[in-house]
């Protein structure tokens, strides 16, 4: 997604300036202006709040080739990862205090 051409393009679609909309979003006009040009990138948040007050709304769209996982599917993935981290906790766990490694062998000697 272009976040700053389609914030232009909600402005323009709704007829406002940009300091018409940074006004209504509370915001300032080069702050505005750095959005829709990319020098800066809004958060989630701020573009909603942009958005919304130009009168559109920011909307997740299904890219091509891609499904949802099936409940069941993920049910089962869910209670496979509890499983796991129950065993990991289950672990006994000691740290020496000195780090030990293995002697490799010298291949000059």
């Amino acid at each position: 997604m272009d976040v700053a051409r389609a914030l232009a393009d909600a402005r323009r679609d709704a007829r406002l300036t940009q300091v018409e909309l940074a006004r209504r979003a509370g915001t300032s006009q080069a702050t505005l202006s750095a959005y829709e040009s990319g020098a800066k990138t809004p958060s989630l948040g701020t573009l909603q709040r942009l958005l919304g007050a130009a009168g559109s709304r920011l909307a997740v769209q299904e890219l091509p080739g891609t499904a949802a996982i099936e409940p069941e599917r993920q049910r089962a993935t869910s209670r496979t990862l509890v499983e796991v981290l129950a065993l990991a906790e289950a672990l006994p766990v000691k740290h020496d205090r000195v780090l030990s490694y293995p002697r490799l062998p010298n291949p000059e000697l």
